[in-house]
């Protein structure tokens, strides 16, 4: 690990299992570098193991079987400079293995099922994003993912998603309230006769008023604009590309919406369409285009999804940077 740092900034990452949390992970390691980052899966803050799940009939997306308590405590040790004994939980058995030791490190992400439910945990991130795939995307995702590599039935798959809904939209969903960005994955409405998953309408709502926080816009901030690249500059086979920017309102607070639906077909004119963005943090021209063609195998590099993750990471880090020069200022002006 490298220095032990004067400031921890925890990062929050939020959304269903499957819905390209560990992808969003990569991305951010990227920008912070491995070493910089520590990242904590809450499904370590299981109170219960799968047995005694199964025993009670709770799911684990159910707040009973999570220790709120000791995350609250843990993730606050942390961002004091503290060292911590972590508990395990292990998915190959199911069960809550030793802790292990943490320690501090200059950006520490949360990311699983719940790292916006309680409110204790959520006052201490300073950035998080919440990741919403719609129920058609998700669906569809999962059966190719589950049948493909797993061996799942159809009927399967469909029955595992109904059995996660109830407590998915109880406990899960409402979290994407609380975010400063929710990246929303939906269906294409650009193809519709297009199998659903296969071409996606991305969304990335952030949130309006947050101290040192500017949204990224789309040629003219706060106006309302729908834009068609493709042609000479933008190569797009069918259905092509739209983009479109504006205000709106999410949960009663205001928002800037980007949106993209469509694929990209050469990632290297993906320069175009940065050239357009304003607000992106980006330290240098072409950035964020450079950092999805460093990975163009990730899911998401051709479409809006790996776009929207960049220019969020981009923002984690300028809020790393923000707080960590007001921290150097301080003791400066001591």
């Amino acid at each position: 690990m490298s220095s032990k740092p004067d400031r921890v900034v925890l990062i929050g990452v939020a959304g269903d299992s499957g819905c390209g949390k560990s992808t969003f992970l990569r991305r951010l390691a990227d920008l912070f570098g491995e070493d910089f980052m520590t990242v904590i899966c809450l499904d370590d803050y299981h109170s219960l193991d799968r047995k005694q799940r199964k025993e009670m009939g709770i799911t684990a997306l159910d707040p009973r079987a999570n220790n709120f308590d000791l995350m609250y405590e843990q993730i606050k040790a942390l961002k004091n400079g503290e060292s911590i004994m972590k508990p395990i939980y292990n998915h190959e058995t199911g069960t809550i293995d030793p802790p292990e030791k943490v320690d501090p490190n200059h950006v520490i992400v949360i990311e699983g099922l719940h790292p916006l439910y309680d409110e204790r945990v959520r006052s201490l991130i300073d950035f998080s994003v919440y990741l919403d795939i719609s129920d058609d995307v998700k669906i569809a995702w999962k059966i190719k993912r589950d049948m493909a590599e797993r061996g799942h039935s159809y009927e399967d798959v469909i029955a595992s998603i109904n059995a996660r809904r109830p407590d998915f939209m109880a406990y899960i969903d409402p979290q994407k309230q609380y975010a400063d960005v929710v990246l929303q994955i939906l269906p294409s409405q650009l193809a519709k006769e297009e199998k659903v998953g296969n071409i996606l309408r991305v969304r990335m709502l952030q949130r309006e008023g947050i101290p040192g926080f500017e949204p990224v816009y789309l040629f003219d901030e706060g106006s309302t604009i729908t834009w068609i690249p493709c042609g000479r500059k933008l190569t797009c086979s069918y259905p092509g590309i739209r983009l479109s920017y504006g205000p709106d309102e999410y949960y009663g607070h205001p928002v800037s919406v980007l949106e993209v639906d469509g694929r990209f077909e050469k990632l290297d004119e993906l320069i175009y369409i940065e050239s357009h963005l304003s607000n992106t943090s980006t330290k240098h021209y072409g950035e964020v285009t450079e950092l999805l063609l460093k990975h163009r195998d990730y899911p998401g590099s051709d479409n809006g999804s790996g776009l929207f993750q960049v220019l969020t990471g981009l923002k984690m880090r300028a809020t790393y940077e923000r707080l960590t020069s007001r921290d150097a200022a301080t003791v400066t002006n001591r």
